[in-house]
């Protein structure tokens, strides 16, 4: 039982520094986005490492966005219009490799779905 919540913990801080990793990533590949991971990083630092947790809530640039989301699900208005325009322009690149339509479709649908959900939550 112990051994099972050890290899557990472990698990989730490996994630988390992963997590960690390719959010940090993202601030210097625009393409990658930074905060989702960053969200997931701290989601598995609070199952494994309260210190790790507590290193990422307080960094400076990302802390408030990361504890906006935690308290209220909230996004700030322009972190939506640079996911809407990233989403948008990755959609138009995809086209020029003359994709299937029908993959051309699902894929306009997934974006959709992830811009309705980003669109409806509150402001921060």
């Amino acid at each position: 039982m112990i051994q099972t919540t050890i290899l557990v913990r472990v698990v989730f801080a490996a994630l988390g520094l992963l997590f960690t990793g390719l959010g940090f990533i993202g601030l210097f590949l625009p393409v990658v986005p930074t905060v989702p991971f960053l969200i997931v990083a701290a989601a598995c630092f609070a199952r494994s490492s309260r210190r790790l947790e507590a290193w990422l809530l307080a960094q400076p640039h990302f802390g408030p966005l990361l504890r906006n989301w935690r308290e209220r699900g909230a996004i700030p208005r322009y972190a939506k219009w640079m996911a809407l325009v990233g989403s948008g322009s990755g959609f138009v690149i995809f086209l020029f490799a003359a994709p299937p339509w029908p993959l051309a479709l699902l894929v306009a649908a997934g974006i959709a779905g992830a811009m309705a959900f980003v669109f409806t939550r509150p402001d921060s």
